[in-house]
């Protein structure tokens, strides 16, 4: 192509659609505000839909050499600690969906894309970078980068894709769009030694059901490592990514849990917490051939575990559609948006109900539990399918 695709910010769906395209013969300016890219984050989960993406950009074998495989989903009650249901992972979901469900620290995904980023001629990693204006006229889209103290270099672009994460400036600023809205919800991380926890909680995951709150919890690292997330319901709004957390406030909000989970939350002497917000799918993804992807146009509650598979498989059709119409790409984006649109929404919409389910309080939470434990574990895994099931677009 004659004229590069431009994405601003080198998250996970940045990276991986930098490398789609470079696949399909694109070259890419993948430009990153920040001045280096931090290990930073906790794990993450891929499910089946994401790691098919991750093959098809031949990077699948590296992430699994980092990753833990869980064999099963162990759903239990914080009323009184009892297993509610299980579903079945492992080989089971590998078989059913011809591709693995991971468990992998960030900082490790990040590092594997960027491996590869780096190894692909086509791509130009550009940290410390921003794009300061836009003009989308005349048939020329002209994208402005700037660059510290440099002076600003304006580029004639084939697509600008914003791929910057819930607080968009491609959105809010380019594309005038909403700021994100908080949700009400807290996300606390940590992570410990996997020697520190009983090996009952070592062959997956698992997920504790309670009133305002719920815990999730997995190995990573090939099962060095084990990664704790507590998820509460509270009124903090605070304007930075992430902040220490009190250790002591935390258990405090989880005081009369069963004294299972309650012995892993004191196990981490540092916490991070995080604020949730949320970006509405069902919002303006594209003007011309400005464009944007993952949570700068979805970002969703951690609800459905989807966050990351969103922004991966986003990456993927976004440089299938511009690849099948490379003289026409304001209407290759429209074609992006009106495909993922609606399975984004329906995964947000998802993850947002599952949110008020999770944490359900008396009487209805005995409701929900009967349900559980009534159904068999291939039937749970079923109802993810439509999510699980989902198979990139083939490369021509």
């Amino acid at each position: 192509m004659a004229h590069p695709v431009i994405i601003a910010g080198a998250g996970i769906g940045g990276l991986t659609a930098a490398l789609a395209l470079a696949q399909r013969g694109f070259s890419v300016i993948l430009a990153e505000k920040a001045a280096w890219l931090e290990e930073v984050g906790a794990g993450i989960q891929l499910s089946p839909n994401a790691t098919h993406v991750l093959a098809a950009l031949g990077v699948l074998d590296t992430v699994r050499s980092h990753a833990f495989e869980p064999q099963e989903l162990m759903i239990r009650s914080a009323r009184h600690g009892g297993t509610l249901a299980h579903v079945p992972l492992g080989a089971i979901a590998a078989n059913r969906y011809g591709a693995p469900y991971l468990l992998v620290h960030r900082a490790d995904m990040q590092r594997t894309l960027l491996d590869a980023v780096h190894g692909m001629l086509a791509i130009s990693l550009r940290l410390g970078t921003r794009v300061s204006s836009v003009s989308d006229e005349g048939g020329k889209l002209q994208v402005t980068l700037a660059q510290g103290s440099n002076a600003p270099e304006t580029l004639e672009a084939h697509a600008l894709i914003g791929a910057d994460g819930v607080r968009s400036a491609t959105r809010q600023t380019i594309l005038n769009g909403p700021s994100p809205v908080f949700s009400g919800r807290t996300a606390y991380r940590a992570t410990v030694p996997a020697s520190l926890i009983p090996p009952q909680f070592l062959a997956g995951s698992g997920i504790w059901f309670g009133r305002k709150a719920h815990l999730v919890h997995y190995p990573l690292r090939q099962g060095r490592e084990f990664n704790l997330v507590a998820l509460v319901e509270e009124d903090w709004d605070a304007p930075g990514w992430s902040e220490p957390a009190s250790k002591e406030n935390l258990l405090q909000r989880f005081a009369g849990w069963p004294e299972q989970a309650l012995n892993l939350l004191r196990l981490p002497d540092e916490w991070l917490r995080w604020a949730l917000r949320a970006v509405d799918a069902g919002g303006s993804w594209q003007k011309g051939r400005i464009a944007l992807l993952g949570d700068a146009c979805h970002a969703m509650l951690p609800f459905a575990a989807q966050g990351a598979a969103m922004a991966i498989e986003d990456g993927m059709v976004l440089a299938h559609h511009l690849a099948s119409r490379p003289d026409q790409p304001a209407a290759a984006l429209q074609a992006y948006v009106r495909e993922r649109q609606p399975r984004s929404a329906k995964v947000q919409q998802t993850a947002a109900t599952n949110s008020t389910i999770y944490h359900l309080g008396l009487p209805a939470a005995l409701a929900r539990d009967t349900v559980l434990r009534l159904s068999s574990p291939q039937s749970l895994l079923e109802r993810m399918d439509w999510i699980y099931g989902w198979r990139p677009p083939a490369h021509a």
